[in-house]
């Protein structure tokens, strides 16, 4: 074998320092490190270890080369895979085996697909295909088999799971960058009002002197060295220049990145102790792992997210079953709850009063059926027992499964490749037909016997498997009784077995078509189950054709081996169908009704199979019946020929012109019709080629006009990919969640990450934003957090520009009257306090405090989050509003000051102002100005943001007063300026209040004829709850039905549409 050196990176050293038994020469193994690994290597991996490269299996502990993987940290999966060796290395199973072997590895070059590889093995002279079936995947651990012995084909960076990483982005929201661009254009204008005023002073300053007169004599440009010297005018204006850079420095709030961060930390603080988003189960609070991003999360656009342990609990639960059309089972799924709960309906009286009756049963995981019709035995009683019988006997021996007996408590649990098999094999032993055990020739189970009534052991002969695939989408055994009779037991998707049933075998069919039908409405997962018996010539025939095609080395193996399948899985009599949920977590589909409610667009990235993908679809409401599908695939009969031809150059322009087909023919459907919602689903292969840089576009398009999208069999790297894509060809906020290793890529790909933390470890939660332990606190994290922040931080930033821009345009004004002498408005104190004490404190305030509507009034009017999403709270025309009504307040402020007090005696002596006194003055309007102003912004008082506020004047008034009491050395101008200067005066205390109330009026009539007579969302909400209707259902539905857009996906939906269908059934009927 050829080999190849490996380099290793820092990144890799935690990995590379694990250990691992290679095969040293004459059939021994020794311990190294994985970074000692090279390519070519044989090791033995052992029970419940990783594996630590991508190797092809030789052989196992097991006899017929199977063992058991679990691909958790790959694809989110914990059900177990099987994989299994070449039958011709598949006896290798000791460690002298490999003392003289030799052979020759041709595959793929390294690449991202995990579902996909292609290679050869050239063993004792003969040539064995190789495919994704041996082949195990670093990052995976080995399950329930002893030993597997592998060889190393990829290492490091090669493996497919190192291809599919991506590297970290830094993330900032789109306020922050926003925020960037108007200091930008702050520091333009100060730049430019420096320079204008520089250009005036040069030129007042070269005239100051005419025929010995001086025109500003108390400026001494006689007697100036550089500043006022008339023939230095030029020098003079850049000294200017750079004093007013300084001086306009409050134009800029330098301080805003400081109280922004402030605020962010503490509104991370209320989200980690919502009590509303703890978990007791787990134990596990929100916890916001950044604050750069608390406002994007009332931004968002688009939800990524995975499906098994983010949707799901991962654990089916056998819940209803058809046998000879009639329905058994009296349990509710989440979706028929959420139903019931919308509508009224009297199910969940029905259900509590029902919890409320005691039930001597105990929760088994993996069943929720109740119905005492077949239970304990009770089946025998039914008027098609028989059909029965087989029915359970059929889930019992119909299976991979592998039963493990509990030592201490003799209780056996299972490991199945799927959840869905589990349930069926729990479902079985509950009802008594129990699996205990299996060898490579035999399934052994103990079932009740109907005639004497006792539990009896029975043998069955395992002859043949024909293994389930996503193409046949069945699985079928062939066994031998312990009587000689030959049984063909089977069970798959509607979709292939009711076209293979025989004419007299399909008595049961319309009733299980119906309530397959209400199974699917219900959001379960529904299979077929049906049989056949053979003749021993049949099967003797069948036989041969099937084991000639197992050991067929030709490139049409597979499609050999289908052939055999399909010749024998004919003329079945129909059994009846089970309906298994695959577990929602709590309040998933409400959460995802209310979610669509608010507008936002939720996509599902899930590795599985587009089978279970759709139900689960289905489960939470994002698919329903009536919604037309585009199905995106390349199991088509024409590509799967070219993929078996070998021509990878034919196969791979075939499947991208076919993905490209597809995707027009969706996009006329979609422009067809204007009034009916579209789901699309997309596997693994075809979004392949729909991620390519000329087709990705055309795909996002059609992604974008559905109301739900769906990608099965996606790669680690296929989810990042298509956040990538959402992200920048939308320009909208993306937000990523997922429980699993898998979903790394996404999580950071994404504007916000948001991890949950369950059973599939905490790598998805490291590489998080925001970490969350249940899909249906991101509700609450999302509609009420994320609204509040968003609403908060914007507020906060356009009130720090009005109040900047206030108290600057004061100074230029002041400067500008001074003929731009350079001469500060106000002491420079007041000057350094103006950020810190007396405006900041109540700006943090709102930051953390402020509500525009309450939690419970945010939750039930969703599409108020369409105003983080539109962003009208921080688009430019509310900023440059705020900005104005600065400009407004600074020039009012200004000239009512200067208007009123420069000619007028200040004193009883008849003593006018100085500038100290109108410095003071003008300054004290400010803080009462910008402080009221805050006042009239705030929607929700506390008691913090009244102290703040209102603090905030007194501690100027207590400033002056202390300030004013130090040596005149110190305080210079503001010396005894309030006891002696501005407290004895009424025309201080007069002019205050008018100029404070005159600058006041204009916004407040401007906000009143708004909220009266142009609300915004957030403002109806507020009257509606003012006017004491915040329960009114007849107002509320009012407000609602001033939303943007159509709810298209979630319960509301679904349930819109049963109401729709209704009368035009109605119609039919009457017609």
């Amino acid at each position: 074998m050829s080999r190849k050196t490996r380099f290793w990176t820092g990144g890799e050293r935690r990995d590379a320092g694990r250990k691992v038994k290679i095969h040293r020469g004459d059939g021994t193994f020794e311990f190294t490190e994985w970074k000692n690994l090279r390519v070519g290597d044989i090791v033995k991996v052992e029970k419940d270890n990783f594996f630590p490269a991508d190797l092809v299996m030789l052989a196992s502990g097991y006899d017929d080369g199977l063992c058991y993987v679990e691909t958790m940290n790959l694809d989110g999966e914990t059900n177990l895979k099987l994989k299994q060796a070449l039958d011709a290395t598949s006896g290798l199973q000791a460690d002298s085996g490999f003392q003289n072997f030799k052979a020759i590895i041709k595959c793929e070059d390294p690449n991202a697909s995990l579902y996909t590889f292609v290679g050869t093995m050239e063993y004792e002279e003969q040539q064995y295909p190789l495919s994704p079936q041996q082949l195990l995947l670093r990052d995976s651990k080995l399950r329930n088999t002893d030993y597997i012995y592998g060889v190393v084909v990829f290492t490091g960076h090669d493996t497919k799971v190192m291809q599919n990483a991506t590297n970290p982005p830094s993330k900032r929201s789109k306020i922050e960058r926003k925020m960037d661009k108007l200091i930008y254009l702050l520091l333009l204008l100060l730049v430019l009002i420096s320079f204008i005023g520089s250009v005036i002073f040069g030129i007042i300053t070269s005239d100051d002197i005419q025929d010995g007169k001086m025109k500003r004599w108390y400026l001494k440009p006689d007697d100036s060295s550089i500043y006022y010297d008339p023939k230095k005018a030029a020098v003079a204006a850049i000294l200017h220049f750079l004093t007013a850079m300084m001086l306009y420095s409050y134009f800029i709030p330098i301080s805003l990145y400081v109280s922004i961060e402030i605020v962010k930390v503490l509104q991370t603080i209320f989200i980690n102790q919502d009590i509303q988003m703890y978990h007791e189960e787990s134990d596990k609070p929100a916890h916001a792992r950044t604050s750069n991003l608390n406002e994007e999360l009332g931004q968002v656009d688009t939800i990524l997210s995975d499906k098994t342990g983010t949707l799901t609990c991962n654990s089916m639960e056998f819940i209803k079953c058809s046998i000879a059309g009639t329905a058994y089972g009296h349990g509710f799924t989440e979706v028929e709850r959420a139903m019931a709960r919308r509508k009224g309906s009297p199910l969940m009286e029905n259900e509590q009063s029902e919890e409320n009756y005691e039930h001597p049963k105990l929760a088994v995981k993996g069943f929720n059926f109740d119905d005492e019709r077949i239970m304990n035995g009770n089946w025998v009683n039914e008027p098609h027992s028989d059909v029965v019988q087989l029915f359970f006997r059929l889930l019992a021996v119909c299976h991979t499964a592998i039963p493990e007996v509990d030592e201490e408590t003799g209780k056996i649990s299972y490991e199945a490749e799927s959840p869905d098999e589990a349930a069926f094999v729990i479902a079985a032993r509950e009802l008594g037909f129990e699996f205990y055990q299996r060898t490579q020739t035999n399934i052994c189970i103990r079932e009740l016997d109907p005639v004497s009534g006792m539990h009896v052991e029975k043998s069955y002969k395992l002859l043949s498997v024909l293994e389930f695939n996503s193409t046949r989408k069945r699985m079928s055994v062939i066994l031998q009784d312990e009587e000689g009779k030959l049984l063909l037991l089977s069970k798959g998707a509607d979709s292939v077995m009711f076209e293979r049933l025989a004419q007299d075998g399909r008595e049961f069919e319309d009733k299980t078509k119906e309530q397959m039908h209400e199974y699917a409405d219900a959001g379960l997962r529904t299979l077929v189950l049906a049989y056949r018996q053979l003749d021993e010539e049949e099967y003797k025939s069948f036989n041969e054709k099937f084991m000639a095609a197992k050991n067929s080395v030709s490139a049409d193996r597979d499609e050999k081996i289908e052939e055999a399948a399909d010749s024998i899985e004919r003329d079945l009599i129909l059994l009846g169908a089970t309906a298994v949920e695959d577990k929602l977590q709590n309040g998933v589909p409400e959460c995802i009704d209310k979610l669509a409610q608010a507008g936002i667009k939720i996509w599902v990235l899930t590795g599985d199979k587009m089978e279970t993908a759709i139900n689960i679809g289905y489960a939470c409401s994002l698919l329903r019946q009536g919604m037309k599908q585009i199905i995106i695939t390349l199991d088509r009969p024409e590509i799967i020929r070219l993929e078996k031809g070998g021509n990878k150059d034919a196969f791979a322009k075939a499947s991208r012109d076919s993905v490209i087909y597809q995707i027009n023919e969706g996009k006329k459907l979609l422009s067809s019709s204007s009034t009916e919602s579209f789901a699309l689903i997309i596997d693994g292969k075809s979004l392949a080629y729909a991620l390519e840089d000329d087709v990705k576009n055309l795909f996002l398009q059609l992604a974008v006009g559905c109301a739900s999208v769906i990608c099965c069999r996606s790669s680690p790297k296929q989810k990042a990919l298509v956040t990538r894509l959402v992200k920048a060809g939308t320009g909208k906020v993306t937000l990523g969640i997922g429980d699993g290793a898998n979903d790394v890529g996404m999580l950071q790909e994404a504007d916000i990450g948001v991890g949950i933390s369950g059973a599939e470890g905490m790598q998805a939660v490291m590489a998080s934003d925001v970490a969350i332990a249940q899909f249906r606190f991101l509700e609450r994290l999302l509609l009420v957090h994320g609204h509040w922040c968003y609403q908060r931080i914007s507020s906060m930033i356009c009130y720090f520009f009005y109040k900047n821009i206030t108290f600057g345009l004061t100074l230029f004004l002041y400067e500008a009257y001074a003929s731009f002498s350079g001469q500060p408005a106000y002491n420079d104190w007041y000057l350094s306090l103006y950020n810190v004490f007396f405006t900041s404190l109540p700006v943090i305030a709102l930051g953390v405090f402020d509500q525009d509507v309450s939690a419970r009034l945010c939750l039930k009017f969703p599409m108020l989050y369409q105003e983080g999403v539109q962003n009208v709270l921080f688009s430019w025309l509310r900023i440059l509003g705020w900005m104005f009504n600065g400009v407004c307040n600074g020039v009012m402020i200004f000239f009512f000051c200067t208007t009123a007090l420069q000619h007028q005696a200040f004193r009883k002596g008849g003593e006018v102002v100085d500038f100290a006194v109108l410095g003071a003055t003008m300054y004290t309007c400010v803080v009462w100005v910008v402080n009221c102003q805050m006042a009239l912004s705030v929607s929700y008082f506390t008691l913090i943001q009244h102290i703040f506020i209102w603090g905030g004047i007194a501690l100027w008034y207590l400033f002056l007063l202390a300030y004013g009491a130090i040596t005149p050395t110190l305080s210079t101008s503001a010396f005894m300026v309030f006891v002696e200067g501005l407290a004895p005066a009424p025309s201080y205390w007069i002019t205050a209040l008018f100029v404070v109330v005159a600058t006041l009026i204009p916004f407040f009539t401007y906000s009143v004829i708004r909220m009266r007579f142009f609300p915004m969302y957030h403002n109806m909400i507020q009257w509606l709850r003012f006017d004491g209707h915040a329960d009114d259902p007849e107002y509320c539905q009012v407000v609602r039905q001033r939303s943007v857009r159509p709810t298209t996906v979630g319960v509301s939906a679904r349930i819109d549409a049963k109401l729709h269908s209704q009368p035009a059934a109605s119609r039919r009927e009457s017609s």
